[in-house]
């Protein structure tokens, strides 16, 4: 009787010949590291709470959906956003959610070779509210003082401020893109000592989300709120309302204003601060104007 023939199961010769590790694969193994960080602590967090990684993965990601799909937002000027340090001061509108600041930071990451993140500088309510507080530290935000914006600037980032406030988010839809007070110029005073350039920023669409046309003043005393806005949707509708309408967003980065030729010693003169402040606002308001007159509707 012959003798069988014993074949040897045949090996891959190298990595070449070993099956592609399928896009499903690759997605399914970075969740579970991804899980496992967070379950260990093992991800990095700064001085301000800051959660990079969190940021990229979750929240980013949830955002762009608003971003592209629901806004369709369009960028404009992304050249003029430094490589380093820079103090990105906008226009502030919303009335119930005041996506202007995550839409901005969206642009900043996506628009930039680098993918950078925006330090947003936020008013202390935001940060005494449960879990927007929490939500906003980890995703870089910070209060929006001095020595904070200073320390940011300092470290190359890249600082978002709305110098309106809630003089801007909480305007009446008959003030839409007329920018309200700027206060007293900190920012400027920030931007000054550290030698940033300001990025005057204007952002059309954000007015159209929640048009407010009435402010319930008692009821936004009794709830401890600086106003209660009405909007066509809200309270009417109840969870409803506070969808946002889906308006076409664009956000222009103007020509940066550079500060670094007049040293930190001229912040503490108040003839430039106001002179800087004033020239911010006037470039905003002239970038809001044009716009404005380019876009077709509110909705295209």
């Amino acid at each position: 009787m012959a003798e069988a023939q014993v074949i040897p199961l045949r090996q891959p010769a190298d990595d070449a010949e070993r099956p592609a590790e399928s896009d499903w694969e690759r997605r399914t193994a970075a969740a579970l590291a991804f899980l496992r960080r967070r379950i260990t602590g093992d991800y990095p967090v700064d001085e301000f709470g800051f959660d990079p990684e969190l940021t990229e993965a979750i929240v980013l990601p949830a955002a762009r959906q608003l971003y592209r799909r629901w806004f369709r937002t369009e960028v404009l000027g992304a050249h003029h956003l430094p490589a380093g340090a820079g103090l990105i001061v906008a226009n502030h509108a919303g009335a119930l959610w005041a996506l202007d600041g995550v839409m901005t930071a969206t642009a900043v990451h996506d628009a930039t070779p680098d993918h950078r993140f925006l330090r947003m500088l936020g008013a202390d309510l935001v940060f005494s509210t449960p879990v927007l507080g929490a939500l906003a530290r980890k995703t870089g935000s910070t209060l929006a003082c001095n020595p904070d914006a200073e320390r940011l600037l300092a470290a190359g980032e890249l600082v978002g401020v709305w110098p309106e406030g809630f003089k801007g988010i909480g305007k009446p839809f008959s003030e839409r893109y007329k920018l309200q007070r700027f206060g007293r110029g900190g920012f400027v005073s920030a931007a000054l000592r550290t030698g940033a350039p300001i990025i005057p920023t204007a952002i059309v669409g954000s007015e159209e989300i929640h048009p407010m046309l009435g402010n319930a003043k008692t009821l936004a005393r009794v709830l401890g709120v600086p106003y209660f806005p009405l909007t066509p949707t809200f309270p009417w509708l109840g969870p409803l309302g506070l969808i946002p309408l889906p308006s076409k967003w664009y956000i222009e980065f103007g020509e940066p204003i550079e500060t670094g030729e007049y040293g930190p010693d001229a912040a503490e003169d108040p003839a430039l601060v106001f002179e800087i402040t004033d020239r911010v606002r006037e470039q905003i308001q002239g970038g809001l104007y044009r716009l404005l007159m380019q876009r077709r509707s509110a909705w295209h």
